[in-house]
């Protein structure tokens, strides 16, 4: 499979779309919407332009694809960015014009369900950016992190080499976005652990390929965007769960299935984001999230015990679900240094 190349980047003053190629969820939470809105104009330089499903809830997919195509084929428009994920992106997936895409190909962030999008694009040959989001990046409560910032702005406006660094703190509860209050104040943060390395004794360079683990599921079962496992031979997987938060058990699982595939042994090398670990569906207490993280660490090595002994993994990476979040190359270039514990992603 030839190696996807990277679109050209924007630079300040120019335009940028943001769609919601999954739900539409800044019609009815708009204060982390607009707050993420400002960000980009102030704080990026950045011109911003909205489509008709941009805010509109319960849009049909062949509405949403329809965004996607005016913004790839609008030569103003430089990159384009998510406002957030969801749960159906991959029922849009059929109505894109695949030829349209590849014909205007550009910077495309987002992540969770927008995994859908990013393997689609990177299958086209086009370099797409796991990470940033308008509602939960940019839109962050007080303050973008540093951490954050500093990754989605090198991810939007340079190329080259880019050393990851591994998160000092973490976030762990999270606030309403419906009360105003919450914007008072950046989210109440904690030490976080630093990354696990595992086989780590060798330097691994390749094409990123992965996303989240949930819609990758999704994505297996669908025969979606999946090439012949053949063709991810040697190339870098990340992956990260979402605020979903699937127990170790499914994410065992799922990377079980992978193997009986065939594919996870593909991957001479994995990086896992650090596991969201409360939701206001499961909130749990510091010690609860601690042991949810570890459980899921362990059901990763076991996986890679039983179906790629070999693959060297790094665990509980600031990638995904996570605050703060760095941006993933997908299908750009991935250096895992197992000797020297650096990451470096290629912009």
């Amino acid at each position: 499979m030839t190696r996807p190349s990277y679109p050209d980047k924007p630079r300040p003053g120019d335009r940028i779309a943001v769609i919601s190629p999954s739900s539409g969820l800044p019609g009815i939470l708009p204060l982390p919407y607009e707050l993420g809105l400002r960000r980009l104009r102030d704080e990026f330089g950045l011109e911003v332009v909205e489509y008709p499903t941009t805010r509109t809830m319960g849009s049909t997919p062949a509405e949403r694809a329809v965004d996607i195509h005016a913004a790839f084929a609008d030569p103003e428009i430089k990159a384009v960015i998510a406002s957030i994920g969801g749960d159906d992106q991959i029922t849009v997936l059929p109505h894109l014009d695949r030829e349209l895409l590849r014909a205007n190909p550009k910077p495309f962030f987002g992540y969770s369900d927008n995994t859908n999008l990013l393997a689609l694009l990177r299958n086209l040959g086009i370099v797409g950016y796991h990470g940033g989001s308008v509602m939960v990046e940019l839109g962050r409560p007080g303050a973008m992190h540093p951490l954050t910032a500093d990754s989605l702005r090198a991810a939007l406006f340079t190329r080259g080499a880019y050393e990851l660094t591994p998160a000092k703190e973490t976030d762990h509860v999270n606030r309403r976005w419906e009360d105003p209050r919450t914007f008072d104040s950046e989210p109440e943060m904690r030490p976080a652990d630093d990354w696990v390395w595992h086989n780590a004794d060798r330097v691994v360079e390749g094409p990123g390929w992965g996303g989240n683990l949930e819609i990758l599921g999704w994505l297996l079962m669908a025969d979606r965007e999946v090439r012949p496992v053949g063709d991810y031979a040697g190339s870098v997987l990340f992956l990260e769960t979402s605020e979903e938060m699937p127990s170790a058990d499914e994410v065992y699982r799922i990377l079980r299935n992978m193997g009986e595939r065939g594919l996870l042994q593909q991957f001479p090398a994995l990086i896992m984001g650090r596991a969201k670990c409360w939701s206001f569906a499961q909130p749990l207490g510091a010690e609860e999230g601690d042991r949810y993280r570890a459980e899921q660490r362990q059901a990763v090595l076991r996986a890679l015990s039983e179906y790629a002994p070999d693959t060297m993994a790094v665990l509980d990476v600031d990638l995904g679900h996570t605050d703060p979040q760095v941006v993933i190359p997908y299908g750009g270039n991935i250096r895992v240094d197992g000797t020297a514990h650096r990451i470096v992603v290629t912009y």
